[in-house]
């Protein structure tokens, strides 16, 4: 397993002005970062891939779409090729950043609603978008992992039963699954049985509170969440997600209106301390059998 930080909370446009805080990050126990792609070239991805090398940080990378012009399920053939188009560069820039896994809502339009739930052409549209998407990440050795979102944010996709279905019909090796507890606090009836009912397909994982503040400071069942993750066999990113004031426009996209924690250093500091421990009680309680988790 590894825990990582995503950027979000402070940027989305990492680069050497960041350097301190990357080094702090990386001083607190951090086996990586996740980072997030909406500019640039490949050429400054592998620089700013250059630079987390130098400070010991692995990466992961995050992104979205937020412009109808790029819809992957539009009824436009051209506003389809454009988003396609833009996956394309993501997943470059991906690529020469290093990284493994590029995850996201994207399938969709983060924000975008037609004002009905999403329909079979939607659906058929964007299986045709995600095909030749992972068709050009399996060139590059890229795995998208897709974001089920919750229903305030997008529409095409808010559960992991629908998103794994989804996924199970594009068929393709290099798109799989994210899940993020934050949008399955608020979606799932049942948030672990939706993680262990469709772990198969899950390559990416957000640790993020219900109030996308300090994970541990809230209500996600954080023991039996920990305590499926272990059980599946899954072994890689537990990446902290929060966000916060300081960028006005992220801030206004996800809905941030107040602080959720008394800096962001108690997020990242609080939130690896959270992981590590509670990563290691549920090998603890695995190990013991289910006797020893009912108490």
């Amino acid at each position: 397993m590894k825990i990582g930080m995503c950027m979000f909370l402070w940027t989305t446009a990492v680069s050497k002005k960041h350097e301190p805080l990357l080094r702090d990050i990386k001083a607190t126990g951090f086996d990586g970062v996740e980072i997030p792609i909406f500019a640039g070239t490949p050429n400054d991805y592998t620089k700013l891939g250059e630079l987390l090398d130098r400070i010991g940080l692995e990466r992961t990378a995050v992104s979205a779409m937020g412009d109808p012009a790029l819809s992957l399920i539009s009824a436009d053939g051209s506003t389809r090729k454009a988003g396609i188009d833009y996956m394309k560069w993501a997943i470059d820039c991906s690529a020469a950043l290093g990284v493994k896994t590029l995850s996201g809502p994207l399938h969709s339009t983060l924000g975008a609603f037609s004002g009905s739930g999403p329909t079979a052409a939607e659906k058929k549209r964007s299986v045709a978008s995600q095909r030749a998407i992972g068709d050009h990440a399996g060139k590059r050795n890229v795995t998208i992992g897709l974001e089920a979102l919750n229903r305030f944010e997008c529409y095409l996709l808010n559960t992991m039963d629908d998103l794994s279905e989804h996924i199970d019909a594009i068929d393709r090796p290099h798109i799989k699954a994210m899940y993020d507890t934050f949008h399955a606090n608020i979606e799932e009836a049942d948030p672990i049985g939706a993680y262990t009912r469709n772990h198969k397909n899950v390559v990416h994982i957000h640790i993020s509170e219900n109030d996308r503040g300090v994970p541990g400071r809230g209500h996600i069942p954080w023991k039996e969440t920990f305590s499926a993750i272990r059980k599946s066999g899954y072994d890689d990113w537990l990446t902290i997600e929060a966000f916060g004031r300081s960028l006005k426009d992220l801030a206004a996209a996800t809905k941030v209106w107040r602080d959720f924690s008394e800096s962001p250093e108690a997020v990242y500091r609080d939130g690896y301390k959270h992981i590590r421990s509670g990563w290691k009680k549920a090998g603890e309680l695995n190990a013991a059998g289910p006797s020893s988790q009912a108490i």
